[in-house]
C-alpha cells in the first residue's frame, strides 16, 4: 500500500506490480490478482461481484450495469465507465485516473480510501453516494452533474471543474475545495457549510450568495 495524500487528505492507496499479476480477459463473479488491458465488457450485467488487488487499463464497461459486490485495492486507468449504472457497490482503496463516467448514475455506493484523478463525471448522477474513510476528485470534471443525498464530510475537491453541478441535500462539511472553480456551481447554501475554500474562490461564492439570497446589487 502507498499513501497519497490530498491537501489535509491521506488515501490509502493499492501499490501494484504488473509482473506479479495474472492475465484475464473474460469477466467473471470475482477477480483477484489480475490485470486486465483492453478488454471490451459493453454492456455487462454484474451481481454481486467482487475485483481485487487487480490492474485494469483500458477496458470498456459503458453502458454496464453492477449492482452490489466491491472494488479493492484496484488501479483503474483510462477506462469507460459513461452511462453505466452503478448500484450498491463499494469501492475501498482504489485509485483510478483518467477515467470516464459522463451520465453513470451512481447510487447507494459506498467510498472509502478512494482517488479518483483526471476523470470526467459530466452529466453523471450521485445518489446517496456516501464517504467512509477518506476520498479525493483532483483535476475532475464534474460539469452538469447532479449529487442529492451524499454524505461526503471531508472530500477533496481540488482543482475540479464545477460549473453545472447540482447539489441537493448533500453533507459536505470539512470538504476542501481549493483550487476547484466555483463559477456555475447550482447550490442552496447550506450544502458548502463547513467547506474550505482560497481567497480566489471568494468572488465566485459571492455570486453563489447573491443568486441563493436573490439579492438586487446596485451601484446608484
Amino acid at each position: 500500500m502507498r499513501t497519497s495524500t490530498i491537501g489535509d487528505v491521506k488515501v490509502l492507496l493499492p501499490d501494484l506490480e504488473p509482473d506479479d499479476l495474472d492475465t484475464a480477459t473474460d469477466l467473471a463473479d470475482s477477480l483477484t490478482d489480475v490485470l486486465v488491458e483492453g478488454a471490451a465488457w459493453r454492456g455487462v450485467h454484474l451481481e454481486e461481484a467482487s475485483i481485487r488487488s487487480s490492474l485494469i487499463t483500458g477496458v470498456d464497461l459503458s453502458e454496464s450495469a453492477w449492482e452490489a459486490g466491491s472494488l479493492y485495492g484496484c488501479e483503474i486507468t483510462r477506462t469507460d465507465f459513461s452511462g453505466a449504472t452503478l448500484t450498491g457497490i463499494t469501492i475501498e482503496r482504489c485509485a483510478i485516473t483518467g477515467s470516464r463516467f459522463t451520465g453513470t448514475r451512481l447510487t447507494d455506493v459506498r467510498l472509502k480510501d478512494v482517488l479518483f484523478d483526471g476523470c470526467r463525471f459530466d452529466y453523471a448522477t450521485f445518489h446517496r453516494v456516501t464517504a467512509a474513510g477518506s476520498v479525493a476528485f483532483t483535476e475532475c470534471t464534474l460539469t452538469n452533474g447532479a449529487w442529492s443525498s451524499c454524505r461526503l464530510p471531508r472530500v477533496a475537491l481540488r482543482s475540479c471543474e464545477l460549473a453545472g453541478l447540482e447539489l441537493d441535500s448533500c453533507h459536505l462539511d470539512g470538504a476542501d475545495l481549493r483550487g476547484s472553480r466555483l463559477h456555475g456551481l447550482k447550490t442552496p447554501l447550506d450544502n458548502l457549510r463547513g467547506v474550505t475554500l482560497g481567497e480566489d474562490q471568494l468572488p465566485d461564492l459571492t455570486q453563489l450568495t447573491v443568486a441563493a439570497l436573490n439579492l438586487t446589487v446596485r451601484n446608484d
